[in-house]
C-alpha cells in the first residue's frame, strides 16, 4: 500500500489564466512579484517562486491570485497539507472568484483522508454554474468516493500485512511481484539506487525450500536485466516464460532491444536452465502508445495489460486483453470491458490462475480517494461482473496497487513503504479475506520418458475438459528433460492427454470438479509407448454404467483421441479388447466384455475409421493386471485397452 503521491494538481495554471484578467491586488510591487513568482514556476524554480510569492502575500495580505498559487507550488511539490491551507486562505477571502478553487481543494483534501471536509468543498464547487462536463462528473464522483471512504473506516476488513523478511527485501525498493502457479518461485522488480540522482530498475527471483521458506533473493542477472530499466512482470505457469516491460531512455531500451513506443512488452524463455536473449512482443501488443504491467493467464492464452491513452486534456489508462490464437500469434488487444475500465485510469492488472477473478487498481471506481485495489469475477457468460473494492485497509486514501494473489487464493502481495521495513517499499503478505479469494488452483506436472529406452521426450500436453470436449490448455514437454507442468482450473473434471509421433498416446483423468483436496498437486511421469505389433495400451477413461455397455459421455473425450490417433497412423490395425473383475460368472463377464468391446468398435467406425482396421473382442477375467481381492484391483481389471495387429 504505496502512500499516495497526491494529484499533480496539473497546478492551476493560474500563471497563464490569471494573466488574462485583472488581478485583485491593487499593489503594483505585489503584482510585480506575483509575476516574477510565475515566471519561476514556469521554469520549475519552485524555492524562488516560493520566496517572492512570501513576500507578495506580506505585501497584500489580501491578494486572492497569490494564495492560490502558493497553494499551486506546494501541490506541484507533493505537499498536500500546505497546499490545502493555502487554498482556504484565498476561499476565505473571496469564495466566488474562482469557483474551480473549491474542486482543487477537495481533491487535496480527500488525498489525506480528510473525507467530511473534502465532501464539502466537493458540494461547494458544484453550486456554481458553467462547470464543464468532465469536472461535473468527476466531482460527483468524488462525493460517493468520501460516501464510501467514511463507511468503510468504520467498517474495516481484516489485514495483518507481514514483511517477506530480508531474503525478498533490502534497503532499495521491492515492488510487482509475480509468482509461478506452483507457488515455489516469485520474480519481482527492484529499484537499485546507484548514486544521489540515478537508479535503475532490474528483476529479482526467489524459490521456496521443502519446508516453504524463501531463499535469498538472486538477480536474475543476464540476458533479462541489463543497465536500463526492466520492470513489472509476468511469469508463466510453468515458471519458464517471462513477459515484462521496457521502456525507452534517450532512445534506447536495453541491449538488442527495439521497441515502438515509450515503453513496450518483451519476453523470454528458460532454455536449457537459461534465459534467452528477451524478445519485443511486437504489433499489435505494442504500439506508438505505451504498454506496461502484463498478466499472462495460466493457460498462457490470453495476456492482460496496460496501455496508456492520451486524451486531449489528460492521461489515463486501460486494461486490454489479447489471446493467443491456433498459429501461436497474439491477438489485436481489445479493451477488456466497460465493467472495468473507466474515463480514470485503471492499472496493474492481475489475472489469478482461476482464469475467472480479475484484480486490478482504478482511479475511476469508487473507492477512497486514490488508486484503490479492486476484484472482479467472471460470469457465467464469460464477461465481468461489477468490481469489488477490497476495503480499508487494504485500501486507503493513499495509491494502492501491484497486487498478487497466491495460487490457492488465501494469500495476498503487496509493496508498500509503512514504518519497520528494511528499505523503502517493501513486499509484504497478508490474509485475503473469504469475501475477495479467487479459487484455489492445483496443477499436474511429471516427466515425458520413452517406456524402452528411457529417453526423455518433447510431446504435446493436451488438457481438456471432459464436460464441454473444449481444449483448455495446450503445452508442450520440454525436450531436454522431458518436464511438464500444467494449471488446473478447480471445478471441472479434465483429461489429460500427451502425444508424440511414433508413439501411442497417454490419457490422464484428473476429477477435481468436487474433489475438496484440490490443493493437492497431481505429479505423474509418464513413460510413452512405442507403436510395435504387439504393444498395448489402456484406456483409462472409457466409462460404462454398472454391468451396462452403454458408454457414457465421459468417455467421448478419450475415445476421440483414439480416432485421432488411427487418423494419424492410416497403416495401423488395433483390437479393442474388453476386460471385467471377477465378480460374477464367466459367462456372464465374457458376454459383458464383448459387448463392450464392440460398443468402441461401433463409435470407431461411426467416425470414419475403417472396419477392416478394426477387431474387437471380449476376455472376461482371464487377463487380470491386478488382484480381483480389493476393490482398487478390480477397479483396475475393469478395462478397455486396445492392442497394435498391424503397425
Amino acid at each position: 500500500m504505496a502512500k499516495s503521491n497526491i494529484l499533480t494538481l496539473v497546478m492551476l495554471v493560474l500563471s497563464v489564466a490569471l494573466f488574462g484578467q485583472k488581478l485583485s491586488t491593487k499593489s503594483p510591487k505585489a503584482e510585480k512579484l506575483f509575476e516574477e513568482a510565475s515566471y519561476h514556476i514556469t521554469y520549475m524554480q519552485y524555492f524562488e517562486a516560493e520566496e517572492k510569492l512570501e513576500k507578495c502575500i506580506k505585501t497584500d495580505p489580501n491578494f486572492f491570485e497569490a494564495f492560490l498559487l502558493m497553494g499551486d507550488l506546494h501541490a506541484d511539490l507533493n505537499e498536500p497539507e500546505a497546499a490545502a491551507q493555502y487554498y482556504r486562505k484565498a476561499l476565505k477571502i473571496n469564495p466566488d472568484s474562482y469557483p474551480r478553487a473549491h474542486y482543487f481543494l477537495g481533491k487535496l483534501l480527500i488525498s489525506k483522508g480528510n473525507y467530511q471536509s473534502a465532501d464539502s468543498s466537493f458540494r461547494k464547487y458544484l453550486t456554481y454554474p458553467g462547470i464543464d462536463d468532465y469536472s461535473k462528473r468527476d466531482t460527483e464522483r468524488q462525493i460517493l468516493n468520501c460516501n464510501f471512504a467514511i463507511t468503510s473506516l468504520q467498517n474495516p476488513v481484516e489485514f495483518t500485512p507481514m514483511n517477506m523478511g530480508n531474503t525478498i527485501n533490502s534497503n532499495f525498493s521491492e515492488y510487482f511481484p509475480t509468482m509461478s502457479v506452483d507457488g515455489k518461485t516469485i520474480l519481482y522488480t527492484r529499484l537499485i539506487a546507484q548514486s544521489v540522482n540515478q537508479a535503475q530498475e532490474d528483476f529479482f527471483m526467489s524459490i521456496t525450500d521443502k519446508n516453504g521458506f524463501w531463499y535469498p533473493s538472486q538477480n536474475v542477472g543476464r540476458p533479462l536485466n541489463t543497465p536500463m530499466n526492466e520492470g513489472a512482470a509476468t511469469i508463466s505457469a510453468d515458471g519458464n516464460t517471462i513477459i515484462f516491460t521496457a521502456c525507452e531512455q534517450n532512445g534506447f531500451y536495453g541491449e538488442g532491444r527495439e521497441g515502438y513506443g515509450s515503453c513496450d512488452l518483451f519476453f523470454t524463455r528458460k532454455r536449457n536452465g537459461k534465459w534467452m536473449q528477451p524478445v519485443n512482443l511486437g504489433a499489435p501488443v505494442n504500439t506508438s502508445n505505451w504498454e506496461s504491467q502484463p498478466s499472462l493467464s495460466s493457460n498462457g492464452e490470453a495476456l492482460y495489460f496496460v496501455r496508456g491513452v492520451t486524451h486531449s486534456d489528460r492521461r489515463e489508462s486501460d486494461i486490454f486483453v489479447s489471446n493467443l490464437d491456433a498459429e501461436g500469434y497474439w491477438s489485436k488487444p481489445d479493451k477488456i470491458s466497460p465493467a472495468i475500465n473507466t474515463e480514470e485510469s485503471e492499472e496493474s492488472v492481475l489475472i489469478h490462475p482461476d482464469n475467472n477473478t480479475l484484480y486490478f487498481s482504478s482511479r475511476g471506481h469508487v473507492g477512497m480517494g486514490g488508486s484503490d485495489i479492486f476484484m472482479s469475477k467472471r460470469n457465467p457468460d464469460g464477461s465481468w461482473g461489477e468490481p469489488l473494492n477490497l476495503g480499508y485497509p487494504i485500501n486507503t486514501y493513499g495509491d494502492e496497487n501491484s497486487l498478487l494473489v497466491n495460487p490457492n487464493g488465501e494469500i495476498g502481495y503487496l509493496a508498500s513503504d509503512r514504518e519497520g521495513g528494511f528499505g523503502l517499499l517493501d513486499i509484504y503478505a497478508f490474509d485475503i479475506p473469504e469475501s475477495l479469494q479467487a479459487d484455489p488452483v492445483s496443477y499436474f506436472k511429471g516427466v515425458v520418458y520413452d517406456s524402452l529406452t528411457r529417453q526423455l521426450l518433447a510431446a504435446r500436453i493436451e488438457l481438456i475438459d471432459i464436460e464441454s470436449g473444449n481444449r483448455a490448455m495446450d503445452a508442450q514437454s520440454d525436450g531436454n528433460n522431458g518436464e511438464f507442468f500444467v494449471a488446473l482450473i478447480p471445478h471441472h473434471n479434465y483429461i489429460v492427454n500427451i502425444s508424440k509421433e511414433g508413439y501411442l498416446f497417454f490419457n490422464q483423468g484428473i476429477f477435481i470438479k468436487e474433489n475438496k483436496d484440490i490443493l493437492k498437486p497431481f505429479v505423474l511421469n509418464i513413460p510413452l509407448i512405442p507403436i510395435e505389433v504387439g504393444n498395448k495400451l489402456v484406456l483409462n477413461n472409457i466409462f460404462f454404467a454398472t454391468d451396462k455397455s452403454e458408454i457414457m459421455s465421459e468417455s467421448f473425450v478419450e475415445l476421440n483421441k483414439l480416432v485421432d490417433f488411427l487418423k494419424s497412423n492410416p497403416t495401423i490395425s488395433v483390437e479393442i479388447g474388453g476386460h471385467t473383475d471377477n465378480q460374477g460368472n464367466m459367462q456372464h463377464n465374457k458376454q459383458l466384455s464383448e459387448n463392450r468391446a464392440k460398443a468402441v468398435y461401433e463409435y470407431l467406425v461411426s467416425k470414419e475409421i475403417a472396419a477392416g482396421r478394426l477387431k474387437y473382442k471380449g476376455y472376461s477375467f482371464e487377463k487380470p493386471v491386478d488382484s480381483n481381492d480389493t476393490e482398487e484391483g478390480r477397479a483396475k481389471n475393469r478395462r478397455t485397452e486396445f492392442t497394435i495387429l498391424q503397425k
